[in-house]
């Protein structure tokens, strides 16, 4: 197999791993923004681009985003002692049990349909989350699925880290337009203006050291807990 046709294959590879389509239900999770759009604090295209704009900078997906490339780096070898503790930290780390539950339903159903399409990865997994069952996986955090799938899949480190933000900024503006709402031309301004924001975070991200792991992430932390309270919800956090 040449270089083009390896290149290809990855390029598909990491174009279905960051798909909206993918079915991990993460279009049904607002994190916290149907809270913070009911409460008017964000009640516009403007608002909403400066609340993700600040997100990305140093809110939690920041820190998310960090632990997804180490277990892709701990899946080379792969060492299953750093992606156990990962998995175990970023579990922790989640402020809501909302956000915790999200995080472990996206990253099973992740896991398990990464096993349906090669099977060969799912002792890796397995091993990852401690478990010897399927069911198991309901404790596999998202972001580190997906770094343990991106590496499997021998995706690049550097598009993976671009994607994953990709993919995250892409769930939440499509929480966004449905909620305001907004048109879908403007939820594309709105990514097509994060880019820059996107660009920077993904260079900055393997630099992070262990004790940059931090996110001033307060706004979120409380509107996702007030989500159950709200009268009518379009989502599950």
């Amino acid at each position: 197999m040449n270089l083009e046709v390896q290149d290809n294959q990855r390029l598909l590879r990491l174009l279905q791993l960051a798909s909206p389509l993918l079915p991990v239900g993460g279009y049904s999770y607002s994190e916290g923004l149907e809270g913070l759009i009911s409460q008017g604090i964000i009640q516009d295209r403007v608002m909403l681009q400066a609340w993700i704009q600040r997100e990305l900078q140093v809110g939690a997906i920041r820190v998310e985003t960090a632990i997804m490339d180490r277990a892709y780096l701990a899946g080379i070898e792969p060492n299953l002692e750093r992606l156990q503790y990962w998995n175990q930290w970023l579990s922790a780390a989640r402020e809501t049990e909302e956000l915790r539950q999200q995080s472990w339903q996206m990253g099973g159903s992740l896991t398990k349909l990464a096993i349906k399409l090669t099977p060969k990865i799912q002792d890796l997994i397995t091993a990852t989350v401690g478990g010897a069952s399927v069911q198991e996986y309901r404790h596999c955090n998202y972001a580190i699925a997906f770094g343990i799938i991106a590496q499997y899949w021998q995706i690049d480190r550097p598009t993976t880290i671009a994607a994953y933000l990709h993919s995250w900024v892409t769930n939440y503006l499509g929480a966004g337009v449905k909620l305001i709402p907004l048109g879908q031309t403007a939820g594309q301004q709105i990514l097509w203006e994060l880019q820059g924001e996107i660009d920077a975070l993904t260079q900055t991200i393997p630099h992070l050291a262990d004790d940059d792991l931090y996110a001033c992430s307060w706004g979120q932390s409380l509107a996702s807990m007030q989500h159950e309270t709200l009268y009518s919800r379009l989502f599950r956090s």
